[in-house]
């Protein structure tokens, strides 16, 4: 595989990315480890040296003479007694030289013999009195020891104390480095060791895990490119028992699925709707024309003409359908239905079949496109007259934070089972509100759609005359 198109894989990008913030943190955290033995384990060795240091220098200020000093163990921790002019007044048996602490580098210490008249009195501030051990922190360096023949490092503690005498002298114990050296050596050379196995156990483990977290996906990905390549709609991705991120991708692109497969339905059902609609006049209008191209004293040209505008009006419902579906929305502005409703009735035919009573309460406003607010006006006034016996009642009036319009008719109204079905495209009931004179089954359909693009609600039920009332309500400006 292509180093390009491996990286291009979503399970080695997590791999990679879970194994590096894993090797950072490891080996930050080991850093800070053997940060911290090697500070544990020099505080100890300090504090080992110190404790030999003050214990020989204990028996300086007890008074006990410089060749019977109980001095431990030289392997352990060499000893050696400096005075002040440098020189050498105990030391182990086995100690055969010191490098870089006690006559080798120390500095030193002031002779009882230096200095004013009372320096020999144990009053002077600058050391310790007659017989005590100094106080101060012992000072602290890194040297050689050479022990029967056996040289190594040392960590040695110098410690100043007072003999009875008057003699101010140091004291040097040392500590063995090589253990902690070794110590610190040994745990990091272990996490050195460990390191890449480890790494290669988040790896292996994060591959594996990632694998079979994706293959779902995966399963996913490749029914929905069988779909694609089959073009069935009918067709669903699998959803994996577990309810994690995958299974609600899973159920999310079904329901997609779902409504694609309806959106794409319904278009067909459309195409095929609107082709039947337009197949009878344009058959009507090539009869008529064929007739009259033969016999042009049989030329109806009135029917013609009529046959020409249902084709029209069917074309531009089509059309403006198709702007809907499309999403279009043309700019808004604040409406007042009293002039909508005013300019609509203006509109009308004054010889229209069943009148109009009309009714606005105050000044209702909504925001919307004047001509889409007209349309639906104009749709809704078209079906109460076709299906009217006597009377059209419309009324407008703010309620709330609605402005409702209402328009009412005295027909057989609408059954209770249709009521939805009514607002459908292409739909005609089959009683008597099916004499539409012509009629697409496209007005109501047209009407719900603009009012549901304004954010209301368009619905049907009973009419105190007996017929059908058509309630719109759209938010109040």
């Amino acid at each position: 595989m292509p180093a390009g198109r491996w990286f291009g894989s979503v399970r080695a990008r997590t791999t990679l990315g879970a194994t590096a913030v894993v090797a950072a943190a490891l080996v930050a955290a080991g850093l800070a480890v053997v940060l911290l033995l090697r500070a544990e384990l020099g505080g100890q060795t300090d504090l080992r040296s110190e404790v030999a240091a003050r214990e020989v220098a204990s028996q300086l200020a007890a008074g006990t003479p410089f060749g019977s000093l109980d001095l431990p163990d030289d392997e352990e921790h060499p000893v050696q007694v400096v005075d002040g002019a440098g020189r050498v007044r105990a030391a182990g048996e086995d100690l055969t030289g010191i490098g870089g602490a006690g006559s080798a580098s120390a500095a030193p210490v002031p002779s009882p013999d230096d200095g004013d008249d009372d320096s020999g009195d144990g009053d002077d501030d600058d050391g310790p009195r007659r017989g005590e051990v100094s106080d101060d922190d012992p000072s602290f360096t890194t040297g050689t020891a050479t022990v029967d023949g056996r040289t190594a490092d040392y960590r040695f503690a110098a410690v100043e104390v007072t003999t009875p005498a008057g003699e101010t002298v140091a004291v040097y114990a040392g500590t063995e480095l090589d253990a902690a050296r070794s110590a610190v050596g040994t745990v990091t050379r272990s996490m050195l060791v460990g390191l890449p196995l480890l790494l290669a156990v988040v790896a292996g483990v994060t591959w594996l895990v990632t694998r079979r977290a994706l293959r779902p996906v995966e399963a996913v990905r490749a029914e929905l490119a069988e779909i694609t390549v089959a073009g069935d709609l009918s067709r669903r991705v699998p959803v994996p028992d577990a309810r994690d991120e995958v299974g609600r991708l899973a159920v999310t692109t079904n329901a997609t699925l779902a409504a694609l497969e309806d959106s794409v339905a319904r278009q067909r059902a459309f195409v095929a709707d609107a082709s039947h609609e337009l197949r009878s006049p344009i058959a009507s209008l090539r009869t008529q024309l064929e007739v009259a191209a033969a016999h042009p004293e049989l030329l109806d040209l009135p029917g013609a003409v009529d046959d020409v505008v249902r084709l029209q009006h069917l074309a531009a419902d089509l059309l403006l359908l198709a702007r809907i579906d499309a999403g279009e929305r043309p700019p808004a502005r604040p409406v007042r239905l009293a002039e909508l409703v005013r300019d609509e009735l203006d509109r009308r035919a004054a010889g229209d079949r069943v009148p109009v009573r009309a009714s606005v309460e105050g000044d209702p406003r909504v925001t919307g496109v004047p001509g889409r607010l007209s349309r639906v006006l104009g749709n809704l006034l078209d079906n109460a007259q076709r299906h009217a016996d006597r009377t059209v009642r419309l009324t407008a009036a703010r309620e709330g934070r609605d402005v409702v319009l209402r328009v009412a008719d005295d027909g057989p109204g609408v059954p209770v089972d249709d009521r939805e079905r009514v607002f459908e495209r292409f739909v005609r009931l089959d009683d008597a509100r099916s004499r539409d004179e012509g009629g697409a089954g496209l007005g109501l359909a047209i009407a719900r759609d603009l009012v549901t693009a304004h954010g209301g609600t368009l619905t049907v039920r009973d009419a105190p005359e007996g017929g059908a009332l058509f309630e719109v309500r759209l938010p109040a400006t």
